[in-house]
């Protein structure tokens, strides 16, 4: 990983690990795979710090800048899904 996550100056320490965690789950999502309930409960965490969709769209755009994985497909999938583990 050579590149810096999306995010705000004025938030929280907490509202960062929120977010952090949230575009890591994103990249396990990609690499190897991840647990479905977890990503979607790092995703409620993530909305309660961007609560707008343009803000949200534009953090998204950012990482996939920054990193090459993008973050709506992985939510919709997992929004869909009935499986236990999300891959990409």
């Amino acid at each position: 990983m050579n590149y810096h996550y999306p995010m705000d100056e004025s938030w929280s320490k907490q509202e960062v690990i929120d977010v952090v965690n949230f575009f890591a789950l994103i990249e396990q999502a990609y690499e190897k795979q991840v647990n479905r309930r977890e990503l979607l409960a790092a995703y409620r965490k993530f909305k309660q710090v961007v609560p707008a969709k343009s803000e949200e769209k534009t953090y998204f755009r950012e990482f996939k800048q920054a990193s090459g994985y993008a973050g709506y497909p992985v939510v919709k999938k997992a929004r869909e899904s009935e499986q236990q583990t999300i891959n990409m």
